[in-house]
């Protein structure tokens, strides 16, 4: 049976944040996952994910200057000192908050980008962070995300996540599979995510093309439902979509699955 985490960041928002966490366990979520944890302290959060008797399943490193257009730095050369300290912000708050994985957001690059030095830096900043999250037994993330979107995002497609995934070499280094991103990029996503499966370590959904509740548009998601279940997926399917209305008024697609 797949396992659901409402994404905090973009679900319930009729509340505000600390009050999302109320509201995903009232509508039977048993798990959350959310962009930035930062605005508040990590002994907040927990509190928050205790209360609702909640699992913090992911949540992403510091990605920049968020307000200013930045999404993500850890492929921008010269911005080592500060990813470095991002990660170990983001370690604090993981270790405080239960949390197993955290998302490394890789950045904008400008189209006339000297690509292979921004690839190395990728590449250097993410052995250096999976190295730090293996001390505490934690993994580190990858997600390719769609140019639509986000134009001018280093990491799009699944195949060159993992290609960066398996030169690093670092064995807590997973792939994130957000089914909404594969389907505008690539398409073919059953036989996708089968292909790289063992490697995969957290999936979301969303419809496409709006990115609404997941029983709209043109992916089939009971199909892709049942297949993570005939596949073994142990993971959480993070459900960071938009809704149409208030977020409750929408779930029936999330009882349904259940």
């Amino acid at each position: 049976m797949p396992k659901f985490a409402a994404n905090l960041t973009m679900m319930f928002n009729e509340h505000e944040f600390p009050a999302r966490f109320t509201a995903a366990a009232k509508a039977g979520f048993e798990a959350v996952e959310f962009l930035f944890p930062y605005d508040y302290a990590p002994t907040e959060v927990a509190q928050w994910l205790k209360e609702n008797n909640l699992k913090n399943i992911l949540f992403n490193l510091p990605p920049g200057d968020w307000a200013a257009g930045e999404r993500g730095i850890a492929a921008l050369p010269g911005r080592e000192d500060e990813f470095r300290a991002g990660v170990t912000k983001a370690i604090e708050y993981a270790l405080a908050l239960g949390t197993p994985q955290v998302h490394m957001m890789a950045g904008l690059i400008p189209s006339s980008s000297d690509l292979a030095l921004y690839r190395k830096t990728y590449l250097a900043n993410m052995k250096f962070a999976a190295k730090e999250l293996a001390k505490h037994k934690l993994n580190l993330l990858l997600e390719p995300i769609n140019t639509r979107d986000m134009p001018g995002y280093f990491l799009n497609t699944q195949a060159q996540a993992h290609e960066l995934r398996a030169e690093c070499g670092e064995p807590n280094v997973k792939v994130q599979m957000d089914f909404y991103h594969a389907q505008i990029m690539e398409g073919d996503l059953a036989m996708t995510f089968k292909k790289f499966f063992n490697d995969i370590g957290h999936t979301q959904i969303a419809s496409v093309p709006n990115r609404n509740e997941p029983d709209d548009g043109e992916v089939n998601f009971p199909f892709i439902f049942k297949m993570l279940d005939e596949m073994g997926y142990q993971g959480w399917i993070g459900c960071e979509y938009r809704p149409k209305g208030k977020t409750e008024d929408g779930l029936a697609w999330f009882k349904a699955a259940k």
